[in-house]
């Protein structure tokens, strides 16, 4: 067993655990491997002075006001103090792996039995002239979070760049502080990269319609002002002024400190489907792993909650010695205005797009996706029933009638027993 400075010596039994990033995908395995039979230590190092909290209210209830610090805490500091796990801040500077010690910044060796790396993903920077001006903000942590909310006060025009998820997200919440929002977007829609264009018109429409600016199909060139942000300047030629600027232009994966340590890394760490990197005492889960994903025959980095708390039981099943899969149907969720969108499955390689209700007018409707008749995915706007079907269609791979589905009368039960499967 190892020893370290400030930390008990490793448990008898199970020796110890350490898990690197305070993440949804670490405070599930805290949880999960004392379930699935861990006795030994369990240290888990962050580099936020938190204890794990959720990251998507963030952008949100947080943003607005409407929650605490202490109310986003994915479980409240007692849960760890009965499961005997302890907490420190610090940064994780890099990973001896002969040594089976990970290296803070300031040089203290702290040994692990078993690693567990769970370290979430970095914002994309802005890479334009201005973009170190101060009222330049980016999306990820409290830390964020709380810049922008001591910038509000007195703002009345910001600028949103990206019309992702987490951009229209945050236009959202701002104008519900009415706040004046443009938001840039580079391609011809919103949400391109991962919708289909009926399912972009209609959140076009509704931002539309709650007042925010929508540029489409224009870049953004660069930022000025004196010391503070003042205008942006677009591809088109045209300036706008900004007393704020966000930038949701996507993240990467932390892959730094793995590939350091000589593990693979691609479009995230890479692990099989039991959690386990190369290294057979060192696991990954989170926004910073890849899998193997028997469903989709591809390897995947999902930047999603469900899969986060998935991957983390399947490593945490792993180090105990059970044998377990990363198999769950992904899942997602996006709240904007009084719009709960509830994203079933992956929409990869769809053929066919089936809408049950009208995206054009109201506030609710369902897109589904399909690939050679069979349901792979579905985006839920205000409709959790369909969601729910949605889930169980795509697991069971089914082929349901097209009529059926389209009918927003028709009840979509009836399918999962009557309708063939492939």
């Amino acid at each position: 067993m190892h020893e370290s400075v400030e930390v008990q010596e490793p448990g008898t039994d199970g020796g110890r655990c350490v898990i690197v990033g305070a993440s949804h995908a670490s405070a599930q395995l805290c949880a999960s491997l004392r379930q699935d039979g861990w006795t030994g230590e369990i240290l888990l190092i962050g580099d936020e002075p938190s204890l794990p909290y959720q990251r998507p209210p963030l952008s949100k209830t947080y943003l607005a006001g409407a929650t605490t610090l202490e109310g986003l805490l994915i479980r409240k500091p007692d849960f760890y103090e009965k499961q005997r796990v302890d907490f420190r801040q610090g940064l994780v500077a890099s990973i001896d792996r002969s040594a089976h010690d990970v290296v803070l910044d300031d040089g203290e060796r702290i040994g692990y039995d078993k690693l567990v790396l769970c370290l979430g993903a970095r914002p994309r920077r802005l890479s334009v002239p201005g973009a170190d001006l101060r009222g330049v903000h980016y999306l990820r942590d409290v830390r964020d979070l709380d810049g922008i909310r001591q910038d509000l006060p007195g703002v009345t025009r910001t600028v949103l760049v990206g019309a992702g998820y987490i951009g229209l997200e945050t236009a959202a919440a701002l104008r519900g502080l009415g706040v004046h929002v443009t938001v840039l977007e580079v391609a011809d829609r919103v949400l391109q990269r991962v919708t289909a264009p009926a399912v972009s018109a209609f959140y076009d429409r509704i931002h539309r319609e709650e007042g925010v600016d929508l540029r489409l199909g224009v870049g953004l060139e660069s930022l000025s002002g004196d010391d503070r942000v003042q205008q942006v300047h677009l591809s088109d030629g045209s300036t706008l002024a900004a007393d704020l600027v966000i930038a949701g232009i996507g993240v990467e994966a932390n892959t730094d400190l793995a590939a350091a340590a000589g593990l693979d890394v691609a479009n995230g760490i890479c692990i099989d489907a039991g959690g386990r990197t190369a290294d057979p005492d060192i696991f990954a889960a989170g926004d910073c792993a890849e899998y193997p994903d028997e469903r989709y025959g591809r390897r995947l980095r999902l930047e999603s909650v469900p899969s986060a708390v998935e991957q983390a039981k399947v490593a945490a099943a792993s180090i105990c010695g059970k044998e377990r899969s990363i198999s769950a149907l992904p899942w997602f969720w996006s709240d904007q205005y009084d719009l709960k969108l509830q994203i079933a499955g992956l929409n990869f390689g769809f053929d066919e797009v089936v809408l049950r209700g009208d995206p054009e007018v109201g506030r609710d409707f369902t897109c589904f996706y399909l690939a050679k008749g069979q349901v792979v995915a579905a985006d839920c706007v205000n409709r959790p029933q369909d969601f729910m079907f949605s889930k169980r269609a795509i697991v069971e791979g089914l082929s349901p009638d097209r009529g059926v589905l389209a009918d927003p009368d028709a009840a979509l039960a009836g399918l999962l027993k009557a309708v063939a499967r492939v």
